[in-house]
């Protein structure tokens, strides 16, 4: 990948529907050269997809955290599909070190949180947690 390449993931990472025309105008580039760094960005699995962000996505839940989960056993594929099935998780990702499974998680209040903790932390297998509170985002 070069500088040129990095400019137009950029350019789709704000905007996926930007138009070919449109990424080479602000570019300074032709079209082609723009539809081929994309073809082969695609071919390379640099971009493996394109996605749209809706207004319920912006929406930030009033409490947004992370919830760090240490499992015990072998039981994490089990505890992630629960985790997929409540409401207020937005995202599971697994990971290594001393948390193995980190929660994307956001609900309408601190009493909601904890209602949720609550749940989690009674799965069998959770042998631990922590969870972070995001005070501010900010987006580039």
């Amino acid at each position: 990948m070069n500088n040129m390449d990095n400019k137009i993931l950029n350019l789709l990472k704000k905007n996926s529907r930007a138009s070919i025309s449109n990424i080479a105008e602000e570019l300074t580039i032709t079209r082609t050269t723009v539809r081929n760094k994309i073809n082969k960005l695609i071919q390379s699995e640099e971009i493996v997809g394109f996605t749209i962000i809706t207004r319920s996505d912006l929406k930030s839940s009033p409490v947004h955290g992370l919830i760090m989960l240490q499992i015990e056993g072998t039981g994490a594929n089990i505890i992630q599909k629960k985790l997929l099935f409540l409401q207020q998780v937005k995202a599971v990702h697994t990971t290594n070190g001393k948390w193995d499974i980190i929660v994307d998680i956001g609900t309408q209040s601190l009493e909601e949180l904890d209602t949720v903790l609550t749940k989690i932390r009674k799965f069998s297998g959770v042998k631990n947690s922590e969870t972070s509170l995001f005070l501010s985002t900010k987006y580039t």
